[in-house]
């Protein structure tokens, strides 16, 4: 298989289409889960879907190593190689490394504004014009309206989308929208959330806001709990 078709193929297009042509340019969008459920191996699908289509990716973890994010990105894009037959691997692979920037931060060494100053000098002064951020491992409980209001207008200011992974934890986790209670206080700032629900034989998708619209209609996609790829239901 080509890249070209890999990409018309990809089950990130259900994905989007779910959400109505996927995040735009200044949106901010969630993965929410509790741990260990495959929060990262989305995030990284969304990442190498855009990789794929010679789009810039910068990936920001603020709980590991970027080494072992490095893995998820090479058994993610192992795993779709041999699934789909890719031709050309390895210049594939090369044109994808060129194109993706891992970043590691911790949350209490450093302040959200020389973050964005960080990445805006990546971006403009470095040259690199991303068309995504992928945020893991933020803990939202630890943060304020007024910094992730910053993180809105950096993302509008640059036209660029944003995605974070979300850990839900302890009791009354969803409040009644199934919406994460750690992030019922940005719901004016994030655009998109998406629960991953754990069931017997995969992991279900579920859109529970999409813009002005909670709880919407099924996603149609589920994760296999093995390789943790995005399928089609």
């Amino acid at each position: 298989m080509v890249k070209q078709e890999l990409v018309q193929r990809s089950p990130v297009r259900v994905f989007e289409k779910s959400i109505h042509g996927g995040l735009k340019e200044g949106e901010i969008g969630v993965i929410a889960s509790q741990s260990g459920i495959g929060k990262t191996s989305v995030l990284v699908q969304i990442a190498l879907d855009k990789l794929l289509q010679n789009k810039k990716i910068i990936h920001v973890s603020f709980t590991q190593h970027t080494d072992y994010v490095l893995a998820w990105y090479e058994d993610i894009f192992e795993e779709f190689t041999k699934k789909k037959n890719l031709e050309n691997v390895q210049d594939v692979k090369n044109e994808l490394i060129k194109n993706r920037v891992l970043m590691n931060f911790n949350q209490d060494g450093i302040t959200s504004d020389l973050i964005l100053r960080s990445l805006k000098a990546l971006i403009i002064d470095g040259g690199f014009k991303a068309d995504a951020l992928i945020i893991d491992g933020f803990d939202f409980s630890r943060t304020t309206h007024e910094r992730l209001s910053a993180v809105k207008e950096f993302a509008k200011e640059l036209n660029i989308s944003v995605w974070y992974s979300c850990t839900v934890k302890g009791d009354n986790m969803y409040d009644k929208r199934n919406i994460p209670s750690v992030l019922v206080d940005y719901m004016d700032l994030i655009d998109v959330v998406i629960v991953l629900e754990p069931k017997q034989d995969h992991i279900e998708f579920r859109a529970t806001k999409d813009r002005g619209t909670y709880n919407p209609e099924s996603m149609a996609l589920k994760l296999d709990p093995k390789t943790l790829l995005i399928l089609e239901n």
